[in-house]
């Protein structure tokens, strides 16, 4: 049976850089491609999950479709109920824009790939540089590339690629850790016409901080970079023994 392909995405079902990855895949490997990506965009949702509402799906044409909710949402809806059978790969992107360091976070595009790692399923978002379709060859390659090398050789379970190509030409990658991108946070206050507050959250881009051999550093070097995410979070060195003993209150003791 061929390997099953989900792709979804944070910028919409009508992305041209989701349908350039979609077609290439289909393509250009032997899988069957199904697509699952939010009706308008919804960048920024990081991994929300709609339960108090209901989702509505529709068909955008055979093996394409659009739901209503979010990007997890999408991921959700298809691994669960819209595949015939369980995905081997989940394909989040191509992003218009990094999702470098802390932007996973943040990010519906890294929050969709996560999804499908959660579920079982090897897993990638994929970003490219911001206003860069030029490009978009260059990043549709890259991801179908690594795609077939995880469809044979998988990773470890719980692990999720996030992949970011630059502009340019250069088509070499280096394996990365997350680096740091630095923002002009600020909540702007404005009135409505009837004289009630209402804010703005966010600011620009203000650079990265230096973090060697992290993402930031190889985008600026021109290099692609495609950056491991390991979905236990757990702080290992705060466990076993070399652990804290919080001498706590209140007849709290710590068990063995």
């Amino acid at each position: 049976m061929r390997p099953l392909l989900l792709l979804s995405n944070d910028d919409g079902i009508d992305s041209p850089y989701l349908a350039a990855l979609a077609d290439a895949f289909e393509r250009e490997t032997t899988a069957e491609v199904m697509v699952v990506a939010p009706e308008r965009q919804r960048s920024a949702m990081s991994h929300t999950l709609t339960l108090h509402k209901p989702l509505r799906v529709r068909s955008h044409r055979e093996g394409r479709f659009c739901a209503s909710g979010s990007p997890v949402d999408c991921v959700y809806l298809g691994m669960m109920r819209l595949c015939p059978r369980p995905p081997t790969l989940v394909v989040s992107g191509i992003n218009d824009g990094f999702n470098l360091g802390n932007d996973v976070f943040y990010s519906g595009t890294v929050g969709a790939a996560i999804e499908g790692g959660l579920r079982g399923a090897q897993a990638m978002a994929i970003s490219l540089a911001p206003g860069a379709p030029e490009c978009i060859d260059k990043a549709v390659g890259l991801a179908v590339s690594i795609g077939r090398e995880l469809i044979e050789r998988p990773l470890a379970r719980g692990t999720v690629l996030n992949i970011n190509v630059p502009a340019g030409d250069d088509r070499r990658y280096r394996m990365t850790r997350l680096g740091r991108r630095v923002y002009r946070d600020d909540v702007q206050e404005r009135s409505d016409p009837r004289g009630r507050a209402y804010y703005w959250i966010g600011g620009g881009e203000a650079g990265m901080e230096d973090v060697a051999g992290s993402d930031c550093e190889a985008v600026a070097a021109g290099l692609s970079s495609v950056t491991p995410l390991h979905l236990d979070l757990t702080a290992e060195s705060l466990l076993g023994a070399g652990a804290p003993q919080w001498p706590l209150e209140g007849g709290f003791e710590r068990a063995p």
